[in-house]
């Protein structure tokens, strides 16, 4: 008899999570009135501008889905030169970065201390809670993924070490 309670329980589970996920994705339809967009970027296809203001010149970025100054998930890639480093900062939002090329080390920490660093290769992968202040350089010219929640913020630990209050 438990048995056939039990089986019955995870049944009627599965059922209740199956149609709670197409409830979602109807949902998800109906709200834009189509069907949620299907995307393939191939590396020609993408277009890569300055990165914000909020990083240091020199930066490329290209955003592959969502819209980072907007609420809700994106995803960008950031284009660094060997020897492009951000000071330590925080985000409001957890951050998950990749590297797809080069070599790119995070540290972390309220002030930026080489040895406290860990290099990455291709395929490196960090998740980078909210507000955990760290700090990044690129050794070697580098590309990574960024994955987080818009909009994008971030704030430097050390004022005078944001971009955006140097001097013109």
């Amino acid at each position: 008899m438990k048995k056939i309670i039990i089986a019955a329980s995870i049944v009627g589970l599965t059922a209740a999570l199956l149609i709670t996920a197409q409830e979602n994705k109807s949902e998800q339809a109906s709200t834009s009135g189509t069907a949620p967009e299907h995307r393939v970027l191939k590396p020609s296809d993408l277009k890569w501008g300055d990165a914000p203001p909020g990083l240091p010149a020199g930066g490329k970025m290209t955003v592959l889905n969502g819209d980072p100054t907007q609420a809700g998930a994106f995803t960008v890639r950031l284009k660094a030169s060997a020897g492009y480093q951000v000071m330590p900062h925080t985000h409001p939002t957890a951050e998950r970065l990749t590297v797809i090329s080069g070599k790119f080390s995070v540290g972390m920490g309220e002030k930026f201390d080489k040895a406290a660093m860990q290099q990455m290769g291709p395929g490196g992968y960090v998740v980078l809670p909210a507000s955990m202040a760290h700090f990044a350089k690129a050794s070697a010219d580098s590309i990574v993924q960024i994955d987080s929640e818009g909009p994008f913020q971030i704030n430097y630990v050390n004022p005078t070490d944001d971009p955006r209050n140097a001097k013109k």
